[in-house]
């Protein structure tokens, strides 16, 4: 699924997204109530945009979305505050805090706050163990989207070498794991990797590239191997509103046989995610599930 650019084809996550927003709604529309997710968000320009998507979304397919937003600058223990009330209410059924937190905010300590069957990213410590032995209950949404893209270009990712460029709890072990899975012959770079002088070297070799690191643009397009899929998880605002991926694009378009476009590509996709594990906490929950 996608559209011929000049050599790369572009994989169109709003396509992608629109094939599952009728599942989701189909799934929606056979619960007895409405599924009620809660969203803690801090305000920064790329939160905002991910934060309005998921609005959008969740008014279409008929979930209520309970949202609060902080200053960058919020005490971690007014954050803490709000994961208890929500654990506690019935009435919400998933909660989902948006990345990357505040330095004041530690992850770890705040994955293990979130109520394991209300955890729409599967980022408690529990949800995290099940994801190691494949038998996850709801994975990491932005991850599951990285894989539904590079499914949709119909490679078979057996033997093939895989590299994920940042180790983020919520993409880049997650996807590193899914890879596995798949039989992929798969790296995780991170920063120690770029300090050592050796990301560049990793990303020539791989023919599916990850790249989820947060920095505009900082892949290099003539670093990336002929006919590789590169699937590009960034979303930067830039200070004149253009919003641009973790891989310079245009110099990608030109060695990549499928690249993700930003905005367009994972986002889409990773939203549609969010609903459908949204309407998966909510069957958790009636069903008492495990």
């Amino acid at each position: 699924m996608g559209t011929k650019t000049a050599t790369a084809t572009l994989l169109d996550g709003r396509a992608i997204a629109a094939r599952m927003r009728d599942e989701v709604h189909r799934a929606v529309a056979g619960l007895p109530e409405r599924p009620r997710l809660g969203v803690i968000w801090f305000r920064t320009g790329a939160s905002e945009l991910y934060k309005a998507a998921q609005e959008r979304e969740a008014a279409r397919l008929g979930i209520e979305v309970r949202s609060e937003g902080y200053p960058v600058n919020v005490p971690a223990a007014v954050v803490e505050e709000r994961i208890a009330a929500w654990n506690a209410d019935p009435a919400v059924h998933g909660l989902f805090v948006h990345q990357p937190l505040p330095p004041q905010i530690d992850a770890g300590r705040l994955s293990t706050l979130i109520e394991p069957r209300k955890d729409i990213e599967g980022i408690h410590p529990q949800n995290a163990a099940r994801r190691f032995f494949a038998k996850a209950r709801i994975g990491s949404c932005t991850a599951l989207a990285v894989m539904e893209l590079i499914e949709s270009t119909g490679v078979d990712l057996h033997g093939k070498e895989a590299v994920v460029v940042g180790h983020s709890e919520i993409v880049g072990r997650p996807v590193g794991m899914l890879l596995l899975d798949q039989m992929a012959t798969t790296t995780v770079c991170h920063l120690g990797t770029s300090q050592a002088g050796r990301l560049e070297e990793h990303v020539r070799r791989a023919e599916i590239l990850v790249v989820a690191i947060g920095r505009p643009e900082f892949i290099r397009g003539t670093w990336i191997k002929p006919g590789a899929i590169v699937i590009d998880v960034g979303i930067n605002v830039l200070p004149d509103g253009r919003v641009v991926g973790d891989v310079e694009r245009e110099a990608a378009r030109q060695r990549a046989a499928f690249l993700s476009p930003v905005p367009g590509g994972v986002g889409p996709v990773t939203v549609m995610m969010v609903m459908r594990n949204t309407v998966e906490a909510f069957n958790l929950r009636q069903g008492g599930g495990r």
